[in-house]
Parts: C-alpha cells; sequence; structure tokens
C-alpha cells in the first residue's frame, strides 16, 4: 500500500509525463504535411493537456485527503478510427518522405505505452479502491491513444521499410 506522499510523487510524475507528451504531440502537428495527421496531433496534445489540468485538480483533492473525482473519458475515439486513424490516406504516395511522421508514430506509440505502465503500477500500488479505479481509467483513456498509434504504423510500415530501404531483401 502507498502512502500518500508516495500517491503525490506518482501524481507529480504523471502530470509531467501529460506536459511532455503535449508538448510533443504539438511540435508533431506543427511539422507534419499531412492535414489530418495535424489534426489528430492537435487533438492528441489538447488531450494531454486535459489529462494534465485533471490531474492538478486530483492532486489538490488527494494532497487534501479526499479520494480522486471520476474521469470524463473524451469522445474522440471516431477521430481515430477508420482505415488509417492518424493521418489521411494520401500519405501511402508519399512514404518515402514521411520520415517524420514515421518517427512520431514511433515516439508517440512509445511515450503512450510508457504512459500506460506507469499508470497500470500505479494502480496497483494503490492502497484505495477510489485509487486504483482512478488509475485504470487514466491508463484505459491513453491505451486508446496508443491502439491508434499502433494502427497506423502497421499499416504504414511495410511499405515505409520498402521505400526508405530498410528492408534486408
Amino acid at each position: 500500500m502507498t502512502t500518500d506522499s508516495e500517491i503525490l510523487a506518482g501524481l507529480r510524475d504523471a502530470i509531467l509525463t501529460e506536459h511532455t507528451g503535449s508538448s510533443f504531440y504539438t511540435i508533431a502537428a506543427e511539422n507534419t504535411e499531412d492535414p489530418k495527421g495535424r489534426e489528430v496531433f492537435r487533438m492528441l496534445a489538447a488531450e494531454e493537456d486535459l489529462h494534465q489540468r485533471y490531474l492538478k485538480k486530483q492532486y489538490a483533492l488527494i494532497a487534501g485527503g479526499r479520494d480522486p473525482d471520476p474521469l470524463a473519458v473524451s469522445d474522440t475515439a471516431a477521430l481515430l478510427e477508420g482505415d488509417s486513424p492518424v493521418f489521411s490516406t494520401g500519405i501511402r504516395d508519399r512514404i518515402a518522405d514521411a520520415h517524420r511522421e514515421m518517427t512520431v508514430l514511433s515516439v508517440g506509440l512509445q511515450l503512450e505505452l510508457n504512459t500506460i505502465s506507469r499508470y497500470r503500477e500505479l494502480a496497483e500500488r494503490a492502497g484505495r479502491p477510489g485509487l486504483r479505479e482512478f488509475y485504470d481509467q487514466l491508463r484505459t483513456w491513453e491505451e486508446g491513444h496508443a491502439r491508434a498509434l499502433e494502427r497506423q504504423s502497421r499499416l504504414l510500415r511495410e511499405a515505409y521499410w520498402d521505400a526508405a530501404g530498410f528492408a534486408p531483401f
């Protein structure tokens, strides 16, 4: 069971992680040539900002000895669906030049997976049921982002590797 100081330290780490994610997706939006990618990265940055504000509020509640508020999950799932959940289908036409976009997918996915792992760890260590549920909800939210990035990466990976000459055959 974790102490309140450990819970608050975990929340500080989570707030920093969300800030890092927001900055990353903002930079990604500014540097992609793909219009849908720009829209999706802006949305992801806005969600990370929302997470950060939410976590700061929960930090104040927990520091005051209260359980966190329930998480209101955003309805962005529709934006992260479809044949190409992050980029417009036209990216395939310029896949050989999509180095930034492919890097963003890779780094963004790793950030999301690290965050998921961190929230899972915090949920397992939480002593109060309300805290476990809180971290599980945050993890679920991030898993939606990770699924979209992984799916897009999988859809483009082979074509990108082939066009960039990475394939060993």
